[in-house]
């Protein structure tokens, strides 16, 4: 199964005298499904073979296809919700296409990690939280699906389109804000 992550918009580098060197840019996600099942079910290991990886069952991993939400809630990325369901079968659970629910940011380069923690409140040192690690979390007072795709940083940020706007302004704000100190 190929990727289907493209870039929707390109925002040029942010990088400011006094500022962090980051790249954000807005990703466009061909689907967004959510889907709900029991990970101990066989119909987990179906889903798993179909989608050419197996559901992350550790909490807040994931991969470029699959991030783990909670215990028995996943969002899979550029999977027909068709495609889901026929591996789901009559196992209970669900599968809904969730793809106007969120906008994709990408935030990346040497300064993201500084970026995020201005308004984040986990804990986003490497030690942590690493390439692989999702969370539902605050961001700027938004709610946010944050992933650290690898160790550049880059972080995937995903967002409710309504917020998006804000989002993208207070990153570009925070990353050309004086260093702190």
């Amino acid at each position: 199964m190929g990727e289907e992550w493209a870039v929707a918009s390109e925002s040029s580098a942010v990088t400011a005298e006094a500022g962090l060197a980051v790249r954000l840019r807005e990703i466009d996600v061909d689907r967004q499904v959510d889907l709900r099942v029991d990970p101990v079910d066989p119909a987990a290991t179906r889903i798993g073979e179909a989608l050419g990886t197996p559901l992350p069952v550790v909490p807040n991993t994931g991969s470029e296809t699959v991030l783990w939400l909670g215990p028995d809630q996943w969002l899979v990325f550029g999977v027909s919700e068709e495609r889901l369901r026929a591996a789901l079968g009559d196992t209970p659970g669900s599968v809904v296409d969730v793809s106007a629910n969120r906008v994709v940011l990408e935030l990346s380069g040497p300064g993201a990690r500084e970026v995020l923690e201005q308004g984040c409140g986990i804990d986003l040192h490497p030690r942590a939280f690493g390439p692989g690690r999702c969370a539902q979390t605050m961001l700027a007072r938004a709610n946010v699906v944050l992933h650290q795709v690898d160790a550049t940083p880059t972080y995937r940020i995903l967002v409710r389109p309504s917020f998006a706007g804000y989002l993208r302004s207070w990153l570009r704000d925070s990353a050309t804000a004086p260093a702190r100190g």
